[in-house]
């Protein structure tokens, strides 16, 4: 063995070593790292076995030995690339689909199946024999097409990784900068030797890569060590970017439409890259068929609520404007979030806050917030503001006889009688029991027109229940606001409520007006 070839072998052990060190080291601490560890740890194995068997293959005396030492060869070459493209595209974020990953490792295993069953077709090598100038371990080679296959796929994998890294330099912050020079370097030298051997550059009758391999080593340990490339990685802008849930939009300081992220495709299907550089302006025109954009696009924040009705799906959006200002670089940022699940939910909830449960009127809370808002309001323009109060007459029997069921069924009864009855503008709601609560701006005379009203129509609508008709009346006290007084809401109730029981205890279903001028508390009757 001559000294050049000792000095080859030497420098391709020095590579096998280094990557099994690299291999080892990352797989005993893989638990400290994130799950990128995995893919290097696969991506340095498979360079390992390629060095070691290039280095044996360069020790073999008969063609036999070299056929079989470039079968365990292919064992790691051909999935190197896969794997170091794989492992470059995990680090930057970049999703690799299933799809994807099976492609890449189906080849190498296509090509590592042609080198061991190349005697019986030829297709890796038309030509692979000892080299008869320059003898055993170097062969004399003529490749075939799957070769010709093969070496593009490997080189486009290497180039794929090595401009994903170079497109992602300038974004990256300085001090994620070591690890991608590391990795760019790792990619580039075992490329360009590639490169240069195809060109016949290099010393004839062997694969002069893993000669160069030793020093992607050494930089990927460098960078292991010393900026921590496991524990701290960069995440991409664009990974970052289209995993937010927010729709975004970014323009320029014309109004120009220049990027925006996969929510934004999500919530707006007519989105698409052919609308890069338009007005914004056209651009919602086309996105929303016809509507204009409701915030003004300039330097200061604003927010507003949109709905918008997009392929037959009504959705409801918070809209946020801001100004963008990066370097030299100046724009408008669009933010839309999706509320429609949160406006239904507070609309969901404000329903049951304010809503009677068993009847779907409004309930005591809910009379209570929106007359303290009415009651001054008629006062002060000195308009008349009349409340009635009304009761079902013998609930309580009905309960005791038929049931709670049956009382309900009564309830929901009693109230959709009432709705057939009153007007929109006719605050009704459920005071409390069998108790109900109206409050109308109108006059006394008008309230106690409208109480004998629902009196005289509830007294003709039983109830029909599988067991029998249940007829129904109610008694009703009015009271109206006196005007330019200290007169408060619940001494106005007071005054329906004094109304009420005396209407009670005349006989019931009929309708008493509180009098000022001759006020009467009487006992409740059962």
């Amino acid at each position: 063995m001559n000294s050049q070839l000792t000095a080859f072998i030497t420098v391709i052990c020095t590579s096998g070593v280094l990557n099994l060190y690299l291999c080892l080291y990352v797989f005993v601490k893989r638990y400290n790292y994130t799950n990128i560890a995995n893919f290097f740890v696969l991506y340095s194995a498979s360079i390992t076995i390629y060095c070691f068997a290039s280095a044996f293959c360069l020790m073999a005396t008969t063609l036999e030995q070299v056929k079989f030492w470039t079968i365990i060869e292919y064992i790691g070459m051909p999935f190197s690339p896969s794997l170091g493209l794989m492992f470059i595209m995990h680090y930057l974020g970049i999703k690799i689909t299933r799809r994807l990953g099976i492609f890449l490792l189906t080849i190498p295993f296509i090509s590592l199946l042609m080198v061991a069953t190349n005697d019986l077709h030829h297709l890796h090598y038309r030509v692979f024999e000892i080299d008869p100038a320059l003898g055993a371990p170097y062969i004399h080679q003529e490749i075939g097409i799957w070769y010709m296959f093969h070496g593009i796929f490997t080189f486009a994998c290497m180039f794929v990784a090595f401009l994903l890294l170079l497109s992602h330099w300038k974004e990256t912050a300085k001090i994620y900068r070591l690890q991608i020079f590391s990795l760019l370097c790792g990619q580039f030298f075992p490329m360009l030797t590639a490169f240069i051997y195809l060109l016949g550059y290099t010393p004839p009758g062997f694969d002069p890569v893993p000669m160069v391999l030793w020093l992607s080593s050494l930089l990927y340990l460098w960078s292991i060590s010393s900026s921590r490339m496991f524990t701290l990685m960069p995440i991409a802008k664009d990974t970052i970017f289209n995993s937010i849930n927010d729709g975004v939009i970014v323009l320029d300081d014309s109004y120009r439409l220049i990027e925006f992220n996969q929510a934004c495709k999500s919530m707006f299907p007519k989105m698409n890259k052919f609308l890069f550089g338009m007005d914004f302006g056209n651009i919602w025109f086309i996105l929303t068929s016809g509507d204009t954009f409701p915030l003004k696009l300039n330097n200061s924040a604003s927010t507003c609520e949109i709905e918008l009705a997009i392929d037959h799906s009504k959705h409801i959006y918070q809209v946020r404007t801001s100004s963008l200002h990066h370097a030299n670089i100046k724009g408008v940022l669009i933010i839309f979030t999706d509320i429609t699940e949160l406006k239904r939910l507070q609309v969901k909830l404000e329903h049951l806050a304010y809503h009677d449960e068993l009847t779907q009127i409004y309930n005591r809370r809910a009379f209570f917030e929106k007359c303290e808002k009415e009651f001054p309001l008629a006062k002060e323009v000195s308009l008349p503001f009349t409340i009635i109060l009304m009761d079902i007459d013998h609930f309580k029997r009905v309960n005791d006889t038929y049931g709670h069921h049956i009382g309900d069924q009564l309830l929901k009864h009693v109230v959709r009688a009432c709705q057939t009855q009153l007007k929109e503008d006719i605050l009704f709601a459920r005071y409390g029991g069998e108790e109900f609560v109206l409050a109308l701006k109108g006059t006394v005379s008008e309230a106690e027109n409208l109480a004998n009203q629902l009196c005289r129509y509830i007294e003709t609508q039983a109830l029909s229940t599988a067991a029998e008709v249940i007829s129904v009346t109610i008694s009703c006290g009015v009271s109206e606001a006196i005007i330019r007084t200290g007169e408060t809401l619940y001494q106005l109730l007071h005054k329906a409520d004094e109304a009420l029981y005396s209407a009670k205890r005349a006989g019931r279903n009929q309708v008493h007006v509180y009098n000022e001028s001759a006020p009467t508390i009487l006992e409740r009757p059962s």
